[in-house]
Formats: C-alpha cells, sequence, structure tokens
C-alpha cells in the first residue's frame, strides 16, 4: 500500500467518520490492450479504500487534475475543471457520484470547498483616473496637450518593456491564439452576444467576421516565436493614471524571489507622477502576441474619436499615429502588423456590441467594425488606414 499523507486521511475522515485506510493504489486510465491502449488522461486518480466502523469496505477516488495543452495549462483551468465535476457530477443520471471538491493548501493540508458557492477576489485599490476619462477629455477639445503625448509615450514604454520578455511554450501560443477565435470572452463568444437584430451588425456581416478570423488562427498557429508577456485585456478602462504601488501591491518577481524591474514600480523622476500609472485585470494567462495589447489600447483612440470627428486632426489621431509610430520604433516588431488583423476584429467587436456600449449609433458601429474588415482582407494592419474614417463627413 502507498504511503497516505495524514492531509487524505484527515479529508477522508470526514466523509467517513471513524473509517481506515486500508489501501491506496493509482488508477490507469486504460488496461494494457494493445493499438487502442489510452494512454493519456486529464489526471492521476487515486483508488482509496475504506474500512468503514461497520466492518464493511468503501472504495473512494482521489482526483487532482494535471497541467498539459489541452486547456489545462493555467491553475485556473484545473480548478474550474473540479468544481465543474463537482456541480455537474450529482446531476447526470446513473453518474459516480461526486463527495467533496477542495484545494491544497501550501502546506498540504487539503481545504474542501464543497460548501462554498461563488469566489472572490480581493485586491489592492489603484487611485488616480481611468485613461478613458483623457480620451473623453480630447475628445471633447478636440487637442491633445503635453500631458496626453507624455502619457501615451509613457504607455508606449510600458508595452515595450512587457513585450520585451519573450516566451519559448508553443503549447501557450496555440492556447492563445485558440482563445483569441473561440473562448467565450473571443471572437466566437463577441459574436454570440449580439441581438440579431443589431443596426449595422447583422448575422451575416457577423458571420463573415468569424470566419475570416478562423482562418487567421491557421495562419497564426505557426508564429510561436512572437509569444511575450502581455497584458490580456489592456485598454482605458483598465489604466488608472496616479501613484501606484503602496503597502498592498505585491512586487513582480523574478524566479529566486528578486524584484524584476518594471516601468510600474520604476522609482519616481521629478514631474513623473503625471504619466505613472496602474494596470487592472490582467488576463488570458499573461501571455500571447503583443498585438494583443497594442490594439485593445490603439483601436480606443479611433473609438473616441466616432463620437467627435473633428478631434481626430488634432487629438485622438494625433496619439494613434504617435502610439504606433513609437512602439514600432521602440521595439522594432514590424511584425506586429501581420498579426493585428484578428486581435483588432476581436477588440472592434467588443467595442460594437450593444452588450457593451448599447448607445452607440450604428454608424459608429459600422466604422469600427469595418476597420476591421478591411485589415482583416488586406492581410495586415495598415495605422493610415483609421484616417479615413475622419476625412468624409461626420
Amino acid at each position: 500500500m502507498a504511503t497516505v499523507p495524514e492531509a487524505l486521511r484527515e479529508a477522508l475522515s470526514s466523509l467517513a467518520p471513524g473509517a481506515t485506510v486500508e489501501s491506496v493504489s493509482l488508477l490507469s486510465p486504460d488496461v494494457p490492450a494493445g493499438e487502442t491502449e489510452k494512454a493519456v488522461g486529464y489526471g492521476k486518480p487515486l483508488r482509496v479504500t475504506l474500512r468503514e466502523t461497520s466492518g464493511a469496505r468503501r472504495d473512494l477516488v482521489f482526483r487532482t487534475a494535471s497541467g498539459n495543452e489541452f486547456g489545462h495549462d493555467r491553475r485556473a483551468d484545473r480548478a474550474e475543471e473540479l468544481l465543474l465535476a463537482f456541480d455537474l457530477f450529482n446531476r447526470i443520471p446513473a453518474h459516480v457520484p461526486a463527495l467533496d471538491v477542495g484545494a491544497i493548501a501550501a502546506d498540504g493540508r487539503l481545504v474542501s470547498l464543497r460548501g462554498a458557492g461563488e469566489f472572490y477576489l480581493v485586491t489592492g485599490f489603484a487611485r488616480g483616473t481611468l485613461y478613458a476619462e483623457d480620451l473623453r477629455r480630447v475628445a471633447r477639445d478636440g487637442a491633445a496637450g503635453p500631458l496626453d503625448l507624455a502619457r501615451c509615450d509613457a504607455l508606449v514604454a510600458y508595452l515595450a518593456g512587457l513585450h520585451a520578455e519573450k516566451r519559448d511554450d508553443p503549447a501557450a501560443w496555440r492556447r492563445a491564439v485558440r482563445d483569441l477565435v473561440g473562448h467565450g470572452e473571443g471572437i466566437f463568444g463577441m459574436v454570440d452576444g449580439y441581438p440579431p437584430d443589431t443596426p449595422a451588425a447583422p448575422p451575416e456581416r457577423l458571420r463573415c467576421i468569424e470566419e475570416r478570423c478562423l482562418s487567421w488562427r491557421w495562419r497564426l498557429r505557426g508564429r510561436a516565436h512572437r509569444l511575450a508577456r502581455t497584458h490580456g485585456d489592456f485598454h482605458p478602462f483598465n489604466l488608472v493614471f496616479g501613484i501606484p504601488g503602496g503597502p498592498d501591491a505585491p512586487p513582480d518577481l523574478l524566479a529566486g524571489g528578486q524584484p524584476r524591474p518594471s516601468p510600474l514600480v520604476a522609482p519616481l523622476q521629478p514631474g513623473a507622477e503625471a504619466t505613472h500609472f496602474t494596470a487592472l485585470d490582467a488576463s488570458r494567462g499573461g501571455q500571447g502576441d503583443p498585438a494583443d495589447d497594442v490594439t485593445a489600447l490603439t483601436i480606443n483612440y479611433v473609438f473616441f474619436a466616432l463620437e467627435h470627428h473633428a478631434s481626430w486632426a488634432h487629438g485622438l489621431g494625433v496619439l494613434w499615429r504617435r502610439f504606433w509610430e513609437r512602439y514600432l520604433a521602440a521595439t522594432g516588431d514590424a511584425a506586429l502588423l501581420e498579426s493585428a488583423p484578428p486581435f483588432l476584429a476581436w477588440r472592434a467587436l467588443v467595442l460594437a456590441s450593444p452588450r457593451f456600449y448599447p448607445r452607440l449609433p450604428a454608424p459608429a458601429r459600422d466604422a469600427v467594425l469595418g476597420l476591421a474588415e478591411r485589415a482583416l482582407e488586406a492581410g495586415r494592419l495598415d495605422p493610415a488606414s483609421a484616417e479615413a474614417l475622419f476625412t468624409g463627413p461626420a
């Protein structure tokens, strides 16, 4: 019999009080069977045989989830897998029952979650102003001032530094590309969130965008060399300008616990307070194509200008052009323009969605979707293509 960890004994005692563990053995996914033998599963379950106080034997299975490239590479994926199993098993007729679900604590204890409901997260608080408010002001005033230019440069520097950290993980790259298209928060999910009668976004138009993006998955799939550290949701409602950090802000650590240099935690230079910001809600595993972050931000310069066309020439258009020029110069990543179209389409589908922006007029929806469609068709994003949106009548 395999050695039984004390933590497992304690957890089992809450399910079968007074019972003792007779044996523990590894369950194979299959018996040896030649060509049809199954070799890979999503975990390594243990068969646990208990002797109850009545003398009867009782068999249980203790399961953990394994990390793999089938959508289980993140700890959150594996938590989802086990929580879904606990919620589902007892609803299916003739299914083996689920008795408990929990987490393994840092000290090895098994923490039961069978009585838990929804989960929660506690974070620090970022004091300051959303970058979206800056863009609204520039749209109203029609001009980008020195502060706006400086903040644009700060965002360029941050992303250039973040994206400089490259990753060698082809499976993670394929996951990022797959999520772009097929995730519930990705292109498929955004399309499914549109009502069928959405002005300027009928089902046929959305279907065509989706189909083009699906073909782009195969264009991107072999470009694993582009995998980099990313934020994953870098838009103006997730950027707070103000003094970052504070006692509740954990350090960004390298292996071994050494602080990692970062634009967010770099010492403040005199007068630099106005350009410091805190990022919120990093998403999607923190790695992918840099085009994800760059398009998530820059498409908002177009989006906020669509309500005030006159603000493009000397305001939001200035920021759009400045960001692209300086980011590409800082990174030398001209290939980003070849990867950008499906990421731009994803962000356009978010901005054009009545679920997120219910007051958006049909012409603005048409314009933002059209920008993405032209990039998908051209096979690359040309930043100059946005200019045509603002040269005609508002």
